[in-house]
């Protein structure tokens, strides 16, 4: 019986060098106390092919556009400040590994520059949204496991 769905428990967000967008990482580390990953959708445009005598208009596939940002929501921590202070103004692939999943997500992403100030109320768990600039997207290619 197949199963009805997969947890995202164990999830792991892990990032490794960018050389260029044909060459996938040989090794990647992993990011620790990753809250949420955001979704990244393939919204195609369609090109208007229409001639003068079509009278229903016709359509091509155009190019797929990401939106151009992705966002992680990190746990603040001293440990993961640090982390993301070393990636800061980088260009690096990430890869999104679930444990399930015999492929990984990859992604060529640039870190801000700066980290944000997150919002800060009572009694809330301290987190902050990093929104990376999405160069491109890769999709599903053969997992590479974090090194320790």
């Amino acid at each position: 019986m197949a199963i009805s769905g997969l947890s995202t428990l164990g999830v792991i967000l892990a990032y490794g060098a960018y050389t260029d967008n044909d060459t996938l990482p040989s090794s990647v580390t992993e990011l620790g106390r990753i809250n949420a990953i955001g979704e990244i959708n393939l919204d195609q445009e369609s090109i208007d092919s229409s001639a003068l005598t079509d009278t229903v208009t016709q359509y091509v596939p155009g190019r797929s556009d990401t939106g151009g940002t992705w966002s992680v929501t990190v746990n603040v921590t001293s440990e993961t400040i640090s982390a993301w202070k070393t990636l800061q103004g980088t260009t690096k692939w990430f890869e999104v590994i679930h444990p399930s999943i015999t492929e990984g997500w990859f992604v060529v992403a640039s870190v801000p520059a700066k980290l944000p100030l997150s919002e800060i109320g009572q009694n809330e768990l301290m987190t902050m949204e990093i929104n990376l600039v999405l160069n491109y997207y890769h999709g599903l290619a053969t997992k590479v496991a974090p090194t320790e």
